[in-house]
């Protein structure tokens, strides 16, 4: 760890798996921050999730200069109400306007969506520098900025208009799942970019909007966490349940498991909670949970339950499922093994969330498709024909077995969406464990109507995408299909290899085909 400021690495405990400044950060808070609220006057004990919360956001790595510097740029946290966020976030905002040593003359902001709400943090900061006569001793407290030598801390909020002309060293966001839109979370990120080493802090409960602003940066979070999506600059934690899970909400132990400080909540106080709110508050709210109108496709637990580490080889014989986009949208190409209705993602193609004129490679679509066609025996490719006719009917011209299924046709998609769900029920169906497919998986919908079940997004405009769940449901139907109207047929190919004359020929057939001979 040679390079690593003094000041920090006197922090950092031996046989510690990373450097981290959170571990300064952490004693720092300790001796010099007091509470506020019912616990108003007492030293601030971090609790164990916010002494790790710390550690993991402010992990150092190699500058590329011999030095280190922070890894992360800006923190999500999603968690929620009444576990001590504005609290925790105060004090973090404290440590960046004294002891922040990346910055000279510092411009720590607190902000949210309305004054009153961004007030809260800035509120709490005040009682913090008020009750520590080491604090108050050094920093100058007026009503809406606080002051350490060349250093400031103010309050901003969206309502107060355009938030231009900021160049903050550190920022904490509160609340931002009630934002309408994303102005005043652009104006505070892009104006620290002359900074050193700059730190957001986005702190908020759930929202009732899963295409709102916080939601978006909530799964982009997810997509980077699971190794989906790569953007090192960005730390999320999040305890509440994801987008798309089922879990009972009148259940204690999932209070507990989505509430970091429910050893020091009040039990009686969820109980009384349930029974007075609405479901959608009480999961909003309590759970730090998104909430959407439309029930969602699979059981909670189900496709992850599912998931099994391998790899399609090639020969084996698949079913492949096409559901195709050209702009904004997502393109998906599956495959499910015959022999045991196995998923595997083969390519995946979508756009970027902050890229309006993103259009769909073509070509590399076009390149996935023969690929797929050439590598693996591929029984019948199941495919939405929508802006990709052409492709398809030059695949078709050229022997391959293509399959149009249409995805606007009800008298389809109902019945093909019933079979997956029963084979995932089942358990006959299993996948390689793919984070993209499960995401679109966890954002589809079941819609029910008088014609029937079948998925959907949860309205027409909506960004969460569900094309690879849809290209699933065209291949494992597909490979459900071709199985049972094949029954006398081993699915995966046998193939035979033998040299003659120096020469290797390879022949695939069924079981029967190699009995007889």
């Amino acid at each position: 760890m040679d390079g690593i400021d003094p000041l920090i690495a006197r922090h950092v405990p031996a046989g510690a798996a990373f450097p981290s400044e959170g571990y300064r950060v952490a004693a720092w808070i300790e001796r010099f921050c007091y509470l506020t609220g019912s616990f108003a006057g007492q030293p601030f004990r971090l609790l164990p999730w916010q002494r790790e919360l710390l550690i993991d956001a402010y992990r150092l790595e190699r500058d590329g200069f011999g030095g280190w510097r922070r890894k992360h740029r800006m923190a999500v946290v999603c968690i929620a109400r009444k576990n001590g966020k504005s609290t925790i976030a105060a004090a973090i905002m404290l440590y960046h306007l004294v002891a922040d040593r990346a910055d000279s003359q510092r411009q720590i902001i607190a902000a949210a969506n309305d004054r009153n709400q961004a007030r809260m943090v800035f509120d709490a900061a005040k009682q913090m520098v008020n009750a520590s006569p080491k604090l108050s001793a050094v920093c100058d407290v007026q009503r809406d900025v606080i002051r350490f030598k060349d250093s400031t801390y103010r309050v901003v909020s969206a309502d107060a208009g355009r938030q231009q002309g900021l160049n903050p060293s550190a920022v904490s966001l509160d609340e931002y799942a009630f934002s309408k839109n994303a102005d005043l979370f652009d104006a505070l990120t892009l104006g620290s970019a002359a900074r050193n080493q700059p730190m957001t802090w986005v702190v908020s409960t759930a929202g009732p909007d899963p295409d709102g602003p916080f939601a978006m940066l909530c799964e982009q979070g997810e997509r980077v966490n699971s190794g989906e999506a790569t953007d090192p600059t960005l730390f999320y934690r999040s305890w509440g349940p994801r987008l798309g899970d089922q879990v009972d909400h009148l259940d204690p132990e999932v209070w507990r498991a989505c509430n970091p400080s429910f050893d020091i909540l009040n039990e009686e106080d969820f109980k009384a909670a349930a029974q007075r709110s609405t479901e959608a508050s009480f999961r909003i709210y309590r759970l730090s949970q998104f909430v959407r109108g439309a029930s969602t496709w699979l059981p909670h637990g189900l496709w992850d339950s599912l998931g099994v580490d391998d790899t399609l080889q090639p020969g084996e014989a698949v079913v492949l499922g096409f559901d195709g986009s050209w702009k904004g949208d997502s393109t998906g190409l599956v495959a499910t093994r015959l022999a045991d209705l196995r998923v595997f993602v083969l390519g995946h193609w979508e756009a970027p969330a902050d890229d309006a004129h993103w259009r769909v490679p073509m070509v590399d679509v076009r390149d996935a498709l023969r690929s797929a066609l050439d590598t693996y025996t591929v029984r019948n490719l199941v495919a939405d024909p929508y802006r990709w006719e052409e492709t398809l009917e030059n695949l078709e011209a050229e022997g391959f077995p293509v399959e149009a299924f249409p995805t606007n046709s009800l008298a389809r998609m109902v019945p093909a969406t019933q079979a997956v769900y029963d084979a995932c029920r089942d358990g006959r169906l299993s996948h390689d464990g793919s984070p993209a497919l499960a995401r679109h998986i966890g954002n589809a919908v079941l819609r029910e109507d008088k014609y029937g079940a079948r998925i959907t997004k949860e309205f027409a405009a909506s960004r969460r995408k569900i094309d690879l769940a849809v290209a699933m449901i065209l291949a494992v139907h597909g490979a459900v299909m071709w199985r049972e109207e094949n029954p006398g047929l081993i699915d995966a190919p046998i193939v035979a290899t033998w040299e003659s004359d120096g020469a290797v020929f390879t022949f695939g057939g069924s079981a029967e085909f190699f009995d007889d001979l």
